[in-house]
């Protein structure tokens, strides 16, 4: 009997997880910059990071954090500086000839618990994300279907997005895509960190409604 609910919640969760931002752009940047491992475990905080506002959601800390101001743009200002941290070390990215030799820089390398909490921290601390799922669960959602019914539908939306990002950090992970970013992948960095930025500057001056 759920089966309607279910499909409305997955639509637009679906065009929701589609629309560019700040999720999207991190998974590119990782995926170009570090490769398919660090493209996918980026891909997979994002997708644990869905279960943080499923979580405060089903116990209404979410409507909490929607009434309070204070609350609201504390969130915000912690994401948008976030984000901005990122843009801004994207932004001073320098030309390959510039760079050391890969074989002599091991430490660019992202590990796979740096990519992780890149995508966690960034679906995480995202207000939007805050406020998508605060009317989903309350508007979409009938308040009386079972708990766990909506623990399942947040599941669902966990394993969906990752798995949306996944295909994201796969695209964009593939050798002729990076091979094409190799020249002007300073460029590349920089266009994305400009992006981040943007974000981080729109959220920022993102007022409460």
């Amino acid at each position: 009997m759920y089966w309607t609910e279910f499909f409305t919640v997955a639509l637009i969760h679906l065009l929701a997880v589609a629309s560019p931002g700040p999720d999207f752009a991190i998974v590119v940047r990782e995926s170009v910059a570090f490769g398919r491992r660090t493209g996918l475990f980026t891909a997979l905080g994002v997708g644990v990071g869905i279960l943080v506002h499923v979580a405060y959601s089903l116990l209404g800390i979410g409507l909490i954090v929607s009434q309070s101001i204070v609350l609201f743009n504390a969130l915000k200002w912690l994401a948008a500086a976030y984000l901005l941290y990122i843009g801004i070390k994207a932004l001073r990215a320098r030309p390959a000839a510039e760079q050391a030799p890969l074989a002599d820089t091991p430490h660019v390398q992202r590990s796979p618990r740096a990519a992780f909490v890149t995508g966690f921290v960034t679906n995480g601390l995202n207000p939007k994300a805050t406020l998508f799922f605060l009317s989903l669960f309350t508007v979409v959602i009938n308040p009386h279907t079972p708990l766990a019914i909506q623990a399942g539908y947040g599941l669902y939306l966990s394993l969906a997005t990752a798995a949306w990002f996944c295909l994201v950090a796969l695209l964009f992970s593939q050798a002729r895509v990076r091979a094409g970013f190799a020249r002007m992948g300073h460029w590349f960095d920089r266009l994305m960190g400009a992006v981040l930025v943007g974000i981080g500057v729109k959220l920022a001056l993102t007022e409460m409604r």
